[in-house]
């Protein structure tokens, strides 16, 4: 929503209008008089909601994707599938890399056969 002229009282009323449990808590919390302008208000919020912003990712972040013990390979292979689409990755090679640095050896696995991950051909 953007909003083009209106006092700094009308904005902070619109402010509020959109926050929600947490957040909604912490602005009726702030001190009676604490807040004279709409850009005071705007600069506490992000001080104190900063750190909660997530840094975007980057395609690197695949390789800290990690099966977890006792994860199947299926619930991993969509956990990871799901970071894949959200970074819009296009390179196959790094995909599967990052995939198959990911996966926890079977250790129930009694031959090689049994295991998805081989050796690389020599």
């Amino acid at each position: 929503m953007m909003l083009v002229g209106g006092s700094d009282a009308v904005r902070c009323k619109l402010l509020m209008s959109t926050l929600a449990g947490t957040t909604m808590d912490w602005f009726i919390n702030l001190p009676d008089g604490h807040v004279t302008s709409f850009l005071q208000l705007t600069k506490l919020f992000r001080a104190q909601y900063i750190a909660n912003w997530a840094p975007p990712s980057v395609s690197y972040d695949l390789f800290d994707i990690r099966q977890y013990q006792g994860e199947s390979l299926k619930e991993f292979l969509h956990r990871f599938g799901a970071q894949v689409v959200r970074l819009n990755l296009k390179d196959e090679k790094m995909m599967v890399h990052a995939f198959r640095k990911g996966i926890v050896p079977d250790p129930s696995a009694s031959h090689s056969s049994e295991t998805i991950l081989r050796p690389s051909p020599k």
